[in-house]
């Protein structure tokens, strides 16, 4: 089984010199899909980027600590266990490499997370495994995702 999926990105940072030099253009885009409110977008600001804007990198760790949110609460409720609070306060590192552009080298996960039945903290806290082993976006990277959960 497949699933498609499709985004425009429209570049909107043309000051009126379009690309005729490194600092005459803005970072800004449009992220449109259909159906969907447009994302405003940018460079992350040592990047020459507009800080009140997403970012690639936040969009990145955004889609990491969702799709593990979401393989997780799909877990818990087939396993009988009542979520009432998930809070992930998710962290990565980016390493900029002359020469190469960069990549991230890890990124890690703290899901806070409240259940209703506190005989349940340990099976709920070992549920994280599992999303991770299944979270498409995790399985899509070429670095470490790691997670550090709590329960209560």
């Amino acid at each position: 089984m497949t699933h498609n999926y499709s985004v425009i990105v429209k570049w909107t940072g043309n000051k009126g010199e379009g690309t005729s030099s490194y600092t005459a253009y803005g970072r800004e885009h449009t992220i449109s899909i259909e159906h969907k409110p447009d994302i405003l977008g940018s460079a992350d600001a040592p990047f020459r980027g507009d800080v009140t804007k997403h970012n690639p990198e936040d969009m990145l760790l955004s889609s990491l600590s969702t799709c593990h949110m979401l393989w997780y609460l799909h877990l818990c409720a087939d396993a009988g266990i009542v979520v009432t609070d998930y809070t992930d306060h998710a962290t990565g590192t980016l390493v900029v490499t002359p020469g190469s552009g960069g990549h991230f080298s890890e990124v890690t996960l703290h899901p806070s997370v409240t259940i209703t039945d506190k005989t349940m903290i340990d099976k709920a806290n070992e549920l994280h495994d599992k999303a991770h082993h299944f979270c498409f976006i995790a399985n899509s990277v070429n670095f470490p995702v790691k997670h550090e959960p709590s329960c209560r």
